[in-house]
């Protein structure tokens, strides 16, 4: 069973005695600020396996490969070699070596459907199809799945960046392996993101200066991404399952897009809440993570919700894949390749099923035709219709996301476009409404940059007499909400985050 951020264990027990654990040792006196630092990057890997290891001392092997692969790879690539190309090709190895397991634990299953499906040839084209596109293994070859690491693309990704950026020269040799350890294994930022590069993140390891401030406002944080996560993402989520699960004969297409909506909702409310809940425990721990999420669902164009959207991963494969292809200072030919690559690999690294693939390969050709057909056009229209246009490309682009076996979306979207001749409109949907109406507005209004207006109105604030009494208002009000996703999780036992898979 994996520990989560809005679970009683981590919430009452884990998270209190890190934070306890982490503030009594930088109150002992040391020898020295190394000594220090050096304790308490110890504490904090013991429990950052601690916490991996709780979906299975099995995961935590799987990790340690990763971190020993890769720390004693920066030292094979620092080794001095005259002969040219040799530090490119130990690069290669140790590149490969991460996206072999990689592939292997995430990608291998799909790998037999595949070779199981075509195994079927002989009982027709439509049949080797059906099974192809609906993920489901036929045992025919008698091979178990390969159960898949929690994070393991994640914690993958960062260590690839190191030995990437060491390479470059970007970052020095990471020397002590129990600094390595923790930048890899750091459990706020672990197993969903947001991707952390090394070289944001090195000397924090190392010398990382904690205040009463930086602690108060990683609280706040916290507390806000727990509120995102326990009452908006978790309520949206039971709303599109139960959509996902009604009759076909039954299910209008307003009921339909609703359950869109719903999951559209779900999934910013679920990841962009981990990403605070991980910014405000980094904080809490002296840590400064980059911002993961930037309102996405305030964009006006596709490319500016890539650019405001998961923002550690596009990152990544701007840096990593896109700009050492050429990026868009190739020809037209080749930047088009470029995209390609890109969301191809972007659709791939999310799952090992066909509608990622299909999902990563529809934003590749929407933002090729933004760039060379009617982005200019778009941005002249008033920004009214351009964020419906952007809005709905993410709802539809969603409803590919979800639906792993092909058949089952591609029945969904006949209900979406009333091709299946259901009714447009049906009493569910006024169910919906009625019940989810108050909290989709509220949902709606938070994906809106409201809560760093606030924030910024209160700092305005000139008297201290004010300041005090909105200060003490918003603590009020920052303790109420964590009582109240308290409540919500002592009575709810649906709480997934949809990350963990990936």
């Amino acid at each position: 069973m994996k520990m989560l951020f809005s679970s009683m264990i981590f919430l009452w027990v884990f998270l209190p005695i890190v934070i306890i654990g982490n503030f009594a040792f930088s109150v002992i006196q040391f020898e020295n600020i190394e000594k220090r630092m050096r304790v308490k990057n110890i504490f904090l890997l013991i429990f950052s396996i601690v916490f991996y290891a709780w979906g299975g001392i099995y995961y935590v092997l799987i990790m340690i490969f990763s971190i020993l692969l890769n720390f004693f790879g920066g030292y094979i690539l620092e080794k001095k070699e005259k002969k040219k190309n040799v530090r490119k090709y130990r690069l290669f190895v140790i590149l490969f070596l991460n996206l072999a397991m990689l592939f292997y634990f995430k990608y291998f299953n799909m790998l037999i459907v595949m070779i199981e499906a075509i195994m079927q040839a002989d009982k027709g084209l439509s049949t080797v199809w059906t099974t192809m596109m609906s993920m489901e293994r036929t045992g025919t070859l008698n091979i178990k799945d390969i159960v898949l690491p929690i994070g393991i693309s994640f914690f993958t990704f960062q260590s690839m960046s190191y030995v990437i950026d060491l390479y470059m020269g970007k970052v020095s040799l990471q020397k002590d392996i129990i600094n390595f350890a923790l930048y890899v294994s750091l459990f706020p930022q672990l197993i969903a993101g947001p991707i952390v590069k090394y070289s944001d993140v090195s000397e924090q390891i190392e010398n990382r200066s904690e205040s009463l401030e930086l602690f108060v406002s990683g609280q706040k944080r916290f507390c806000y991404g727990l509120g995102k996560k326990v009452i908006i993402a978790n309520t949206f989520a039971e709303i599109a399952d139960q959509i996902w699960a009604l009759e076909t004969t039954t299910l209008g297409t307003a009921v339909a897009w609703f359950g869109a909506i719903a999951y559209t909702i779900q999934i910013y409310y679920d990841f962009s809440g981990y990403s605070d809940m991980a910014i405000g425990i980094g904080k809490m721990l002296g840590f400064q993570f980059k911002e993961n999420f930037n309102y996405p669902y305030t964009s006006l164009s596709i490319q500016e919700f890539w650019r405001r959207w998961h923002i550690s991963l596009s990152s990544w494969f701007r840096d990593y894949v896109y700009i050492p292809l050429g990026g868009n200072r190739v020809g037209i030919g080749k930047h088009l390749r470029n995209i390609a690559v890109v969301w191809f690999l972007t659709g791939l690294w999310h799952g090992a099923a066909w509608n990622f693939i299909l999902w990563g390969v529809y934003y590749g050709i929407l933002l090729t035709l933004e760039k060379y057909v009617w982005g200019k056009k778009l941005a002249k229209l008033p920004a009214f219709f351009q964020h419906i246009y952007a809005i709905w490309i993410v709802v539809f682009g969603f409803t590919i996301f979800v639906f792993d076996d092909m058949g089952k979306l591609g029945e969904y979207l006949t209900f979406l476009f009333g091709i299946a001749k259901n009714p447009i409109f049906g009493t569910e949907i006024l169910y919906y409404l009625m019940n989810y109406g108050v909290l989709l507005i509220v949902a709606v209004l938070l994906s809106a940059p409201i809560y760093p207006w606030l924030q910024k109105k209160i700092e305005q604030i000139q008297t201290k007499r004010k300041k005090d009494v909105i200060k003490a208002i918003c603590a009020v009000c920052y303790i109420a909400l964590f009582l109240l996703t308290t409540a919500y999780l002592v009575g709810d036992t649906y709480n997934p985050f949809l990350y963990f898979r990936f």
